[in-house]
């Protein structure tokens, strides 16, 4: 749990030196970061460079936008609070590298960022954000639909979230959560982050972790929206060996026939077994529209029952 080595950040005072003063909104998740020393330590983490083009999800008041703007190219943030929004407006819009997108991330499509003439590269996007609670998996998800524009991404999120995300098999947080973003990223829990450092205070501990979206996925599937429903499915259940979590979706004969210890639970199974398995059902359906709309049936009975 390291940051990458690099000189320079925030080591003097708050670049903040007027008086405006927000109070939290419960229903938007905030808590602003104010510890200079943890500011310093993520700019290091993110290390921007003059000719990064970065998104920040959720910049508050600014505690690491103004860091980051020292250093980057150009900077676009997105703030769903419409007093914040203003704030950093009037403050920050003097900067020709700054550009300000008031809405919900949930409904931004990065796509809108990249040059309209076709320009754009592959893994021009840098994405950060202190990540509201109780939207932090959705969002991260949301955002994986344009993983192909995305360089990497640092997020603070809640502990437990980033012990999730980067979890092993047999671990107590590996999960549904693990599995999907693992397919998708490589996950670096950098550090943690205690509650002291925000105002207000969290109830909870938080941390730094790093996504990099794969170049090559590290298991090929053939239907990822298969994999998905295995994965949710199995989790559903955890508790029960793999033959019986999975009976909705695949026959204990057919799960039998793959190089899996069916009487594991799901927790210690690896991606690439459960990629084995969707693959396996993806084959089944194609053979057989039949199964393939009986096995979909089961699975909104298994929702339902859930």
């Amino acid at each position: 749990m390291t940051d990458r080595p690099r000189a320079g950040g925030p080591r003097g005072p708050d670049l903040q030196k007027d008086d405006f003063h927000h109070q939290a909104r419960k229903r938007f998740g905030q808590n602003f970061l104010h510890d200079q020393n943890i500011i310093g330590r993520i700019i290091r983490a993110i290390a921007p460079q003059p000719r990064d083009h970065l998104v920040e999800i959720g910049p508050g008041q600014g505690a690491l936008t103004r860091h980051l703007l020292q250093q980057c190219g150009h900077l676009d943030a997105v703030e769903l609070d419409r007093d914040l929004a203003g704030y950093l407006q009037s403050t920050l819009s003097a900067d020709p590298r700054f550009a300000l997108h008031e809405g919900d991330v949930l409904k931004f499509d990065l796509r809108s960022l990249l040059p309209q003439n076709g320009t754009a590269r592959p893994h021009c996007l840098r994405v950060v954000g202190n990540l509201p609670y109780n939207i932090s998996t959705p969002c991260m998800f949301h955002l994986l639909q344009f993983e192909q524009w995305i360089a990497d991404m640092h997020f603070m999120l809640q502990l437990e979230v980033v012990q999730r995300l980067a979890a092993v098999p047999g671990d107590e947080h590996y999960g549904r959560l693990s599995l999907m973003m693992q397919y998708h990223c490589t996950v670096e829990h950098l550090f943690d982050v205690p509650g002291t450092a925000f105002v207000p205070q969290p109830k909870v501990c938080s941390a730094i972790v790093r996504l990099v979206p794969h170049a090559r996925k590290p298991v090929q599937v053939l239907d990822v929206g298969c994999l998905q429903d295995v994965v949710r499915i199995a989790f559903t259940q955890r508790r029960k060996t793999l033959k019986n979590s999975l009976r909705t979706l695949i026959s204990e004969a057919a799960l039998s026939a793959l190089p899996i210890d069916i009487s594991l639970r799901p927790e210690n199974l690896s991606l690439a077994d459960y990629a084995l398995i969707a693959d396996c059902i993806t084959r089944s359906r194609q053979q057989s529209p039949h199964n393939a709309d009986s096995a979909r049936a089961r699975q909104e009975e298994s929702r339902v029952e859930n």
